[in-house]
């Protein structure tokens, strides 16, 4: 009784973000689960890696380009992907991207933008274009990746453009779900500590970084990308039917001190 709620046969999920790290594992462990994926990015060689990779898995896996700072083709990949699968039911608003340590103080109008633009409006075009035919169905679920940036302030590293942007998907997140949980659809976030990923490699190949890191975790550690897919997963499907408005908090018990 209770795995089978982890079961998603019959339904289409789209991950945003979906070629390599967090969106990658992510998408392995919904079509694990059983869901038709498709994932998707800017990057093409990055988009075709992934879905190689998935497909060598004997994963059923589409793979879509897209940039979710432009809302009209974000919009375009909702409804066609909605057009072809008959439904897209689940929706993994993963694309993100961290910038190198800036100071407050010396940040470009450009770094700000393009960090909040990814990371805050991307997410933000995704979770309404999925939406609105799960709105009009009466049912979806909608995981968006946040981060324990968007709780604490990091340190050593400068980044207040990142922080901000996570701690608005955060609110955004739970104004959403407040908005459609009477209507069918939840919207969950999953707020990550540290993440071995290629776009974490370079923090943690600096020698100043991952002594103090470490010595804030109480694990000791950082995180693998599945032990992030697995709370998605979770949130996906119908283990979690009684959540909406979570942020689910999986750092290595960082921010418990």
């Amino acid at each position: 009784m209770f795995l089978e709620k982890y079961r998603l046969d019959g339904r289409t999920a789209f991950v945003t973000g979906g070629g390599r790290g967090i969106g990658l594992s992510s998408a392995e462990a919904l079509a694990e689960a059983g869901a038709k994926v498709i994932i998707s990015d800017m990057n093409t060689e990055v988009l075709e890696a992934g879905r190689r990779e998935m497909e060598q898995k004997g994963y059923d896996v589409e793979a879509v380009v897209l940039d979710v700072t432009n809302s009209k083709a974000v919009a375009e990949a909702a409804r066609a992907a909605n057009t072809k699968h008959g439904a897209v039911d689940i929706l993994i608003a993963n694309a993100g991207i961290a910038w190198p340590d800036t100071g407050g103080e010396d940040m470009t109008d450009d770094v700000w933008l393009k960090v909040v633009d990814v990371d805050l409006n991307g997410t933000y075009w995704s979770c309404r274009e999925f939406a609105r035919p799960m709105l009009e169905r009466g049912r979806g679920s909608i995981v968006t990746l946040g981060s324990m940036s968007g709780l604490i302030s990091n340190k050593p590293q400068r980044q207040v453009h990142y922080n901000a942007a996570k701690a608005a998907v955060h609110h955004m997140t739970k104004s959403l779900a407040g908005e459609w949980a009477e209507r069918g659809v939840r919207v969950n976030c999953v707020a990550p500590t540290y993440v071995d990923t290629p776009m974490s490699q370079g923090g943690f190949t600096q020698s100043n970084r991952m002594p103090i890191w470490m010595d804030m975790t109480p694990m000791k550690r950082v995180a693998r990308a599945d032990e992030i897919a697995s709370p998605i997963l979770f949130l996906a499907s119908d283990a979690s039917s009684a959540m909406t408005g979570a942020v689910v908090v999986v750092d290595c018990g960082y921010t418990i001190w």
